[in-house]
């Protein structure tokens, strides 16, 4: 995705319109999510990361992005492309039927107040 904006300039190898992207500690510590829905409209693609855990009724979104369609397709296009990269070092990725099984207690014991 990034890189579809730069442009090799003449020599030296600088980049012309290069973006200076910035990446605050907070950000860079990320959120873990372990599902992901999707919905659109005519003109956004809205994605909610969500956090589910086993025993719990409930389940947190941790982070909602809004793209248009023209970033939805790119982001599809970088997603596999990583995925091949991805494929090639480390082998194929194993789809799993249905949702993800968790082993009992994941997230640590259950506590009562």
């Amino acid at each position: 995705m990034a890189g579809d904006s730069q442009q090799e300039a003449g020599k030296g190898g600088a980049r012309k319109n290069q973006i200076n992207i910035e990446l605050s500690e907070e950000i860079a510590e990320g959120e873990y999510a372990n599902l992901a829905t999707i919905a659109h409209s005519n003109s956004e693609f809205v994605i909610d990361f969500i956090r589910l855990m086993p025993g719990t009724p409930k389940a947190k979104v941790k982070s909602r992005i809004i793209i248009t369609p023209e970033h939805a397709k790119r982001l599809l296009y970088a997603l596999n492309d990583n995925i091949e990269k991805f494929e090639e070092a480390f082998g194929p990725i194993k789809p799993t039927d249905g949702a993800p099984k968790f082993p009992i207690n994941f997230g640590g014991a259950m506590g009562e107040a």
